[in-house]
Formats: C-alpha cells, sequence, structure tokens
C-alpha cells in the first residue's frame, strides 16, 4: 500500500494535532515545561483571554497532559496548580525541536529567549532523530516508511 492508499484517520500526527496542535496549547506547554503553574501567571506571561486559557487548561487536563494541585494562599480561596504529567513531559523534545527549528529559521535579530544547556557539561543541547539499536543520528534519507499495522485503505 502506498502512502496516498493510506487512511489517515489513525495517524498518530493528526491525532497529537487534535490534542496539541493549537498556538495557544503549545504556549502553555512551553510555559509549564519553565515552571509556570498557576491560571493568572499563564494568563499574565501568554497573554490570551481568561475564556481561551480556561479552555486550553480543561482540554489539557482531559488529556492527561496536565494534572491539578490546589494550593491555598493564607486568606484566600483554593485554587488549583497546573502541573505537567508523564506524559506532559513526554512533549518536552516536541517543544525543544520546535525551539531548535525557530532558533534557526524563525529567530529575531535579539537572539533566543532561553539559552538551554545540558547541566553537566554546559553545551547547548539540540534534538536529533537516531536509530532505537546503535543510536546513530538518521537524516530523512536514511529511513524507510511502510505500512504499520494500524494501516488500513482509503476509501
Amino acid at each position: 500500500m502506498e502512502w496516498l492508499e493510506a487512511s489517515t484517520e489513525n495517524c498518530p500526527v493528526q491525532r497529537t494535532l487534535d490534542v496539541v496542535g493549537e498556538k495557544w496549547t503549545l504556549l502553555i506547554l512551553r510555559d509549564a515545561i519553565n515552571g509556570v503553574r498557576r491560571f493568572d501567571d499563564f494568563h499574565r506571561h501568554i497573554g490570551l483571554s481568561q475564556a481561551v486559557l480556561s479552555d486550553r487548561l480543561r482540554k489539557l487536563i482531559a488529556s492527561g497532559i496536565l494534572t491539578t494541585v490546589p494550593y491555598q494562599e493564607p486568606g484566600s480561596r483554593s485554587r488549583n496548580e497546573y502541573r505537567l504529567t508523564r506524559k506532559g513531559w513526554d512533549l518536552w523534545p516536541v517543544l525543544m525541536a520546535l525551539t531548535q527549528w525557530g532558533e534557526t529559521y524563525a529567530l529575531g535579530s535579539e537572539g533566543p529567549v532561553l539559552d538551554i544547556r545540558h547541566a553537566d557539561c554546559d553545551a547547548p543541547v539540540r534534538v536529533v532523530v537516531e536509530c532505537s539499536a546503535d543510536h546513530t543520528v538518521v537524516t530523512p534519507r536514511d529511513v524507510t516508511a511502510r505500512p504499520g499495522l494500524g494501516a488500513h485503505q482509503r476509501t
């Protein structure tokens, strides 16, 4: 079966984009990865409306990407912090890949907002695609793609 003959209803890229493929959602994830936990902080830092933020946070919780943890400031009502789950942290390489692409092709003249480095040796980090067997870096020319178990003929 050729790619154009395959149905894309079970495509993992499409299903991932259904969950996180929106600008505001990715910016919420970016901030959560960088330690933002509270609604007001997301709202202030990202600059989206409270209604949109509430909707995106609800969707991320329903998807199991964020979880809530109650907290209470002295003299205030109980509220929730938003924390990444394991599923949420597993999106870190995706955000890093977007950052890497953006620093290469869409960076302003001022330079990057964050300088992300390996804590042990202080070298910049980068996202690569590697072979799971020998850990060599691969490019699109080094791989083959064939129908997987979830592939179905397009109708």
